[in-house]
């Protein structure tokens, strides 16, 4: 029988957890239905709201309690993961202050609601003074944490999203793919010259995009009696396990934009609507980390939907809601074109070639301004000039370089990482499960995905936070971490 020191401590987590998840909803309602008059008011609401999670996550008596249940020798493994998680996120918070908190969570929607008006105008000068306001504090936070934590300031905002791999893990694993996806991507574009392919002709209508995309989410499995599907000007998932938010945006010349974008985010859906139930509301039931919610985004999106089996089941059901029938709606025609390779400025609308290099850039500039070795005034500049390094074209204004993401701009430093992390993890998993279950490219042609995803479920979507990111890969796939199986990825589906 658990301690009551345990019991008490669970108590204390489902409230945390269920006033994280208002936090959340109020997040995907500012992003897409609240008018922008309202934001000054929602910004209030939200820090209040953080300052009472701070303070119950904070009370000296959490750590009297987790000190008594570290040595309860009568815990399962479950409740001993849960207790490790517990340590991790009391750590975390009382590295910061109260008015600390506070000061973040207003210089958050303010920087985040100038961002909105200075993307629409492409001017970086907008929004630089509430960055300048919200970046030492970002810095602040992540020097208290790093001190708590015993790592580095950059190391300390990455442990906030992924705390299972360490910056210099990170930019080895980078560096590898630096040097490989140039070449690879000049390769790329060069091959596929001998395949051109047909674009096919909009105007497609919003309704029409909107009842395909939630078409696909059936088949794969999204619950709408336990989500919804709406827009906003970044695609994004949000909400908790019994009520989940995907959001996507719309363009009426380009369909696989917003149908990409709905199969990304669904790729998360599924990931939270699978955590496991006996443990909803407590650490260990969370999901592992941004880099494996981004392995089931990426998975769904990169490795299964854009892949010749899936395309074959869904180049009619496309038809069927947009095309004419002509040759551009052909299954053929449409595989090339789900699988195009470009250079390109927006790192959402980027194909998995030169993605990576989008996050490449990222990782290198925030990590930099974080450590305060590049100035924040000078952003633009080394994004464009490390842009056309990187990708080899030259960025014509802000609203296509610095300004395109949401991140920054909303607090999130530390996160960029995860996205290539999350296609590295994705190609060693969709390999894996393949070898297990050889059925499964013939299963996506036919439509039927419940094999996959019953994999994912049970190896990953299940396992919650019950091991380290490094511990479950290598249990799932018999390796750890390894590029080589997301070049092998690469190269078999864009050069053969």
């Amino acid at each position: 029988m658990p301690s009551h020191a345990y019991l008490t401590l669970e108590n204390y987590f489902q409230r945390i957890s269920t006033l994280s998840g208002i936090e959340s909803v109020l997040h995907w309602d500012s992003a897409t239905v609240m008018p922008e008059g309202g934001s000054q008011t929602r910004g209030e609401q939200i820090a209040e709201l953080r300052a009472t999670l701070h303070d119950l996550m904070t009370t000296p008596k959490i750590e009297e309690l987790i000190d008594a249940a570290e040595t309860d020798k009568s815990l399962t493994k479950w409740q001993c993961a849960n207790v490790k998680e517990m340590r991790r996120k009391w750590i975390n918070a009382t590295a910061l202050d109260a008015d600390l908190v506070i000061a973040l969570s207003k210089a958050e929607v303010a920087c985040e609601t100038a961002w909105r008006e200075a993307r629409s105008m492409g001017n970086f000068k907008i929004v630089l003074p509430k960055l300048e306001c919200l970046v030492p504090l970002i810095r602040e936070s992540a020097t208290a944490r790093a001190n708590k934590l015993k790592v580095g300031t950059y190391d300390a905002l990455l442990n906030t999203y992924e705390s299972g791999y360490s910056s210099n893990k990170i930019a080895a694993l980078f560096s590898n793919l630096e040097t490989f996806l140039p070449g690879l991507l000049n390769d790329v574009i060069e091959h596929q010259k001998s395949r051109p392919f047909i674009i096919p002709k909009g105007p497609f209508s919003e309704e029409k995009q909107r009842e395909l995309g939630k078409r696909f989410m059936l088949d794969l499995g999204f619950d709408f009696k336990h989500g919804r599907l709406d827009v906003s000007q970044h695609p994004f998932c949000g909400g908790v396990p019994e009520d989940i938010r995907i959001t996507t945006r719309f363009n009426k010349n380009d369909f696989t934009s917003s149908l990409m974008g709905i199969l990304h985010e669904s790729g998360h859906a599924l990931y939270e609507r699978g955590l496991p139930k006996n443990w909803r509301l407590q650490p260990v039931g969370e999901p592992l980390g941004m880099a494996m919610h981004e392995s089931q985004s990426l998975l769904i999106e990169m490795q299964v939907c854009r892949s010749r089996d899936f395309v074959e089941f869904a180049a009619p059901i496309i038809r069927e809601f947009l095309g004419d029938g002509g040759p551009a709606w052909h299954s053929e025609n449409l595989y090339r074109l789900h699988t195009e390779v470009k250079r390109s400025f927006i790192r959402v609308e980027a194909d998995e070639v030169s993605y990576p290099l989008h996050v490449i850039l990222r990782f290198q500039l925030e990590k930099a301004i974080i450590e305060d070795s590049l100035k924040i005034s000078d952003l633009p500049l080394a994004w464009n000039e490390k842009f056309e390094k990187l990708m080899g074209i030259s960025v014509p204004n802000d609203q296509y370089g610095c300004l395109q993401d949401i991140h920054w701009y909303d607090g999130a430093w530390g996160y960029f990482p995860t996205y290539t992390l999350g296609a590295l993890i994705a190609s060693q998993l969709f390999q894996s499960a393949i070898i297990q279950i050889p059925s499964i490219p013939q299963d996506i042609r036919n439509g039927n995905f419940s094999p996959l995803i019953a994999w994912l479920e049970r190896n990953i979507h299940q396992t919650g936070k019950l091991l380290e990111s490094e511990e479950l890969l290598e249990r799932v796939t018999s390796k750890p971490l390894d590029p080589f199986f997301f070049k092998n990825h690469l190269r078999s589906r864009y050069l053969s």
